[in-house]
């Protein structure tokens, strides 16, 4: 899944080379249909956005955002697990299943939303207040203070991981980064939030502010303008099960529950770990 440090990359690359260049065609695939492509406006998905100039790229949480010069209209993309961009020449060999084109001329580049579970969703609207769940997003994670940070964090009482990833408390974080967030703070996931000390949080706040921001750059540097590619080689634990820690050499464990990997350093991120976890496995 995309999060902030890809997302915010991609929105950079996108905001650079398309912004003031007109949408000249609009392909839509024919197995994509209203699972991957939401039309909230009823007025066709691929009629309002043909001839329409790109006038900004941004971010909200998860969500990619493209406004249009002198339209109502905007286009928020949630890509969810699977989705992901690229922009390229139309000769290039397409990054996988295709669900959407925005091409734009001079010179002829395409804008691909590419997915290889349709699993992400494309809303055309008028109102993001009635695109799914992006009401209900907390604020961007590199924007709270260490103050707000605190008080966002006091109304959940479970386990710090699922936290983090919940869009309501801070928005931007996923699975990977929190893996990588409390690996760097020596926090263990499936402690309760009401069992951090003070020390704690604060360190989880450092943390999750430097992961975030060196993750940003090392993704800018990896990924460059190849914005369907998501770089994350220079992960310390997500993904990293039975290799060893970076910082203490002891195999990284790996736990599945939920349909959700959780990478971790049982040295580095002491704790226990939930009871009648039955598919839980280390390396």
């Amino acid at each position: 899944m995309p999060e902030l440090p890809e997302l915010e990359v991609v929105r950079e690359v996108l905001a650079r080379r398309l912004a003031g260049r007109r949408i000249e065609q609009v392909t839509l695939a024919p197995r994509g249909g209203p699972i991957v492509v939401r039309d909230l406006t009823g007025q066709g998905f691929a009629r309002v956005l043909t001839g329409l100039t790109l006038e900004s790229a941004a971010r909200r949480g998860k969500f990619l955002l493209l406004t249009f010069a002198g339209s109502p209209y905007l286009l928020a993309v949630n890509p969810k697990l699977t989705g992901r961009f690229q922009l390229c020449a139309p000769s290039e060999p397409k990054a996988g299943p295709v669900h959407v084109v925005l091409r734009f001329d001079p010179p002829a580049e395409e804008l691909r939303y590419v997915d290889a579970k349709r699993m992400g969703q494309l809303y055309l609207t008028r109102d993001l207040g009635a695109v799914p769940t992006f009401d209900e997003m907390g604020p961007e994670a590199l924007d709270v203070s260490p103050e707000e940070f605190r008080s966002r964090l006091r109304p959940f009482r479970g386990e710090i991981k699922g936290i983090l990833t919940r869009a309501s408390c801070l928005a931007g974080i996923g699975n990977a980064y929190a893996d990588e967030i409390l690996w760097h703070a020596r926090i263990h996931p499936y402690r309760k939030r009401t069992s951090l000390t003070s020390e704690e949080i604060d360190r989880l706040y450092s943390s999750l502010r430097t992961t975030l921001v060196e993750s940003t750059e090392k993704v800018r540097q990896e990924m460059g303008e190849a914005i369907h590619l998501k770089p994350r080689e220079f992960f310390a634990v997500h993904m990293r099960a039975g290799e060893p820690c970076p910082r203490c050499g002891t195999a990284i464990s790996s736990i599945t529950a939920n349909q959700r990997i959780t990478n971790f350093c049982r040295t580095c991120q002491p704790g226990g770990l939930i009871r009648g976890m039955a598919d839980a496995k280390t390396s």
